[in-house]
């Protein structure tokens, strides 16, 4: 099922054909995401209340967040690109058949429901699977630009993927925009299999395997102890915390107090989303920034700055040139951290790490969202825009100040 790959380290990731295989077959399955969330949306408004859509729509966090870490250990036990394989060709399947489901019978919310509920569940073992597979992809010097172009990637996806959907649902209704994700995850799966993977130590463990509880733990008391990993955690949590509010709920609660209205929020999500997007093409083009650990300490710093202003931008352009900013620090900061786990986690760990580092982005900070609209109501947009462009910047400040993270440097 699998063949081994050796990489030229003259060949840069993205002229490297095995690269541009994987790649688009993790823009596929991104785009398939994407078109599936309108989909299940669309589909759970017409089929319940306001009230019940919302619950469907939030029931594959639970199972994702719960499962995470275990997903990180089947990545590592069993190899990140059969996992990636099998959860792709799952998730396909279930969506395939809601989509059949729909189309032949008006069955209500329950499937739906479940459909979310088994998502959350293989995305908790195919999100560390996906954040492990790049080191095998390709050579630890072309990480960063690999990163890069995973953030294009995944900029294209939710640019195109709702325009995509919405198409799917105008044609033939929800049962045919779930086909279309179907479809779309089904393409990344021939792709991934012909994508070819290079064998990391540790990939072929000798001897009895401890149980999936014991290689869990030994995963969390490895990054406890390992020098780099353990400060970056704290810098990645620290630095979403202060992040997702502000340009999550808080920007909506912005745009209106403002008076810009719907239109002037998605002005100032597209400035975020081209300054992320270039961040990405510059990586992607550059490959490598010396310096790794300070630059990832610098950006998270200023890009705070950028987040506390953004609440007193003096009308609709200033706030998206400051998105635009913002969005060119955070990703730079982004790929830098991401690309740090790759390079400093031992490979036999790298399933458990990434499973760490996502479960902290997908799980725990999102759980922000509600505070920050909470404290918005009590204190007003100012200040809770600076309390929590406050919590990122530390994030930056461990970054700085941990010596260890502050020099490491991505492989030349």
């Amino acid at each position: 099922m699998s063949s081994t790959l050796v990489t030229p380290a003259a060949v840069q990731a993205h002229r490297d054909p095995n690269v541009r295989r994987w790649l688009t077959a993790y823009t596929c399955s991104m785009l398939g995401d994407s078109v599936y969330y309108l989909a299940l949306s669309w589909a759970a408004v017409r089929a319940g209340t306001a009230a019940q859509a919302g619950l469907v729509m939030s029931a594959s966090a639970l199972p994702r967040a719960v499962l995470m870490l275990g997903g990180g250990v089947i990545a590592d036990r069993l190899g990140p690109r059969r996992v990636v394989i099998g959860s792709d060709a799952l998730r396909c399947a279930a969506v395939l058949a809601v989509a059949a489901l729909l189309y032949l019978t008006s069955p209500g919310l329950w499937p739906l429901a479940l459909l979310a509920l088994v998502f959350g569940t293989v995305d908790a073992v195919f999100v560390p699977a996906v954040g492990a597979l790049p080191a095998r992809v390709t050579g630890k010097d072309q990480l960063a630009r690999v990163q890069g172009m995973r953030g294009l990637a995944i900029r294209f996806a939710s640019v195109v993927g709702a325009p995509l959907g919405g198409l799917g649902v105008a044609v033939g209704g929800a049962s045919a925009a779930f086909a279309l994700a179907g479809v779309l995850i089904a393409v990344s799966v021939p792709l991934l299999i012909s994508v070819r993977i290079r064998e990391l130590p540790g990939d072929r463990a000798d001897g009895p395997r401890a149980t999936a509880r014991a290689d869990l733990a030994a995963g969390l008391r490895y990054i406890r102890g390992h020098r780099v990993l353990a400060p970056l955690m704290l810098a990645i949590a620290l630095g979403d915390l202060g992040f997702v509010g502000p340009l999550n709920v808080g920007l909506t609660l912005l745009a209106d107090h403002r008076g810009w209205g719907a239109s002037g929020m998605g002005w100032v999500l597209a400035g975020f989303g081209v300054g992320a997007g270039a961040a990405s093409l510059l990586l992607t083009l550059r490959g490598r920034l010396p310096r790794a650990g300070l630059v990832a300490g610098v950006t998270i710093v200023v890009g705070s700055l950028a987040i506390g202003a953004l609440a007193y931008a003096p009308g609709l352009w200033a706030a998206v040139g400051i998105a635009l900013l913002v969005g060119l620090l955070t990703g730079l900061s982004g790929a830098m951290c991401g690309a740090l786990l790759q390079t400093q986690a031992d490979p036999a760990y790298l399933g458990r790490v990434t499973a760490v580092s996502s479960l902290i982005s997908l799980g725990f900070t999102p759980l922000s969202m509600p505070l920050a609209a909470a404290a918005i109501g009590l204190w007003g947009l100012g200040p809770v825009y600076l309390v929590s462009a406050s919590v990122c910047a530390l994030g930056g400040v461990v970054a700085l100040v941990v010596p260890a993270l502050r020099r490491a440097e991505l492989p030349a």
